[in-house]
């Protein structure tokens, strides 16, 4: 049975690597099936690589079965996220790349528009097209977890469009982010959209 979104989200935090390290380890070492151990393998090297610490999050990386579509795309999800922490943007979005296509092949929403919200940070030029092939992948989900990405999308988006001076743009991109924070986010995400709002809107 694969690992839940609600067991991930228990087993991290975001604040605290190290910590989410130690959790993620320990449920590791609980599991019997093989296939859940591997998906907490590659939480694991996710958490090391906040860390910097990349070379032992690829180690760990390099003994995940991939040959189940879900593991292939988290695992490349990871390796992407390693290599656009260590600044190798290129190869990130080839992982990113390589996420969406098996997250899509097995059918896993969640992992998918991970992948494309990682793409649109990777590859700002393109962020904006990115940023809406996540939006339309969530067209008819109605898992309110999964539904939660439309939060960080708008968000992310509005910063974009700020930085390149479209301020009204960006002031509806955080409207649409907060609406979304407030139905289906949590309320650190909805003060951080009502945070953003206020700092933009003072631009207009």
């Amino acid at each position: 049975m694969p690992i839940t979104q609600s067991l991930l989200d228990e087993l991290w935090d975001f604040s605290d690597a190290a910590g989410s390290e130690a959790r993620l380890r320990e449920a590791r070492e609980e599991q019997t099936d093989a296939e859940d151990r591997a998906e907490l393998d590659t939480q694991v090297a996710r958490a090391l690589g906040l860390q910097e610490r990349f070379a032992e999050a690829h180690a760990i990386l390099d003994r995940v079965d991939v040959s189940h579509d879900a593991l292939a795309a988290r695992a490349a999800l990871e390796r992407g996220r390693l290599h656009n922490s260590a600044g190798d943007h290129e190869r990130a979005v080839a992982y990113f790349l390589a996420a969406v296509d098996a997250a899509s092949r097995a059918g896993h929403v969640f992992l998918q528009v991970d992948a494309l919200h990682m793409l649109a940070i990777a590859e700002p030029e393109q962020g904006e097209e990115w940023t809406d092939a996540g939006l339309a992948a969530l067209e008819g989900v109605d898992d309110p977890r999964t539904l939660r990405w439309r939060v960080s999308l708008h968000n992310n988006a509005g910063w974009r469009l700020f930085d390149e001076g479209r301020v009204d743009e960006a002031v509806a991109s955080f409207e649409a982010a907060r609406d979304a924070a407030t139905r289906w986010g949590t309320p650190q995400q909805v003060q951080w959209a009502d945070e953003a709002l206020a700092e933009v809107s003072a631009h207009l």
